[in-house]
Formats: structure tokens, sequence, C-alpha cells
């Protein structure tokens, strides 16, 4: 006995990127863009995932109603999923979606890179206030 939706389907019939317009407008952000194109071509929990996100904050934010720092889902979009990349002084290249990552974490005089990476962070040009 089958109980619950079926798996991907949308109750309301309309694509993600459908939806992202109606919220938002015509047209899209291109990292709004791609964030819904993701949703459509994979599903919720796979675009969350890639962006670090929970599936409900994608939904949240593709529907309009996201409460939190949309300039940093935007940044993550664009590095996880659009390849921008930005210049680390300790690690190099990396993807701007790593650097917000990094940011976040907490000083561990345990890991020698975890330290010097806390204390770049701190006066990288790249910093997020």
């Amino acid at each position: 006995m089958n109980r619950g939706p079926i798996k991907n389907s949308r109750p309301d019939g309309k694509s993600f990127v459908e939806k992202a317009i109606d919220a938002h407008g015509s047209p899209l952000p291109d990292w709004l863009d791609e964030l819904a194109r993701l949703a459509d071509a994979n599903d919720l929990g796979v675009a969350g995932q890639r962006i670090g996100y929970s599936r409900s904050a994608v939904s949240t934010i593709i529907s309009g109603k996201y409460l939190g720092d949309l300039a940093r889902v935007e940044q993550m979009v664009r590095g996880a999923l659009m390849s921008l990349v930005v210049e680390c002084p300790v690690l190099g290249e990396i993807g701007r979606d790593r650097c917000l990552t990094e940011q976040k974490e907490p000083f561990r005089a345990t890991s020698r890179h975890r330290a010097q990476l806390f204390h770049a962070c701190k006066i990288c040009p790249q910093r997020r206030k």
C-alpha cells in the first residue's frame, strides 16, 4: 500500500523555476535561477547539500520567504554552483562557498592549519562582516 505523495512530485505541478519567478519576479537573479534549476534537475535535498543548507531552507529561499541572510546564500550558490573563486591567504584559490564555511569555523589550537585559517580570516579582505 502506497502512502503519501509520489516521490519528487509537486502538488501544484509547478517547477521550482516557476515558483521562483512567481515569488521574485522575472527575470530571476542568475544565482537564484541556478539554484532553482538544480532543484528541478535533482531535488531540494541535493540542492541543499551542494550549498550547505537544508532542503526546507532551499524551499523557502526559492519561494521568497527566507528570513535569513540572502547575501550569504547568494555567495554560497555562486561558490558551489557557479564556480566563483577567491584568493585565500592560507589555502590559495578556493571557492567562495568554502571561504564562507571556513570563516564560520571556531579556533582549534590542536590543528596548526585551523589556527592559521582562524587568524587569517579575521583580517582577510574576503571576510563577511
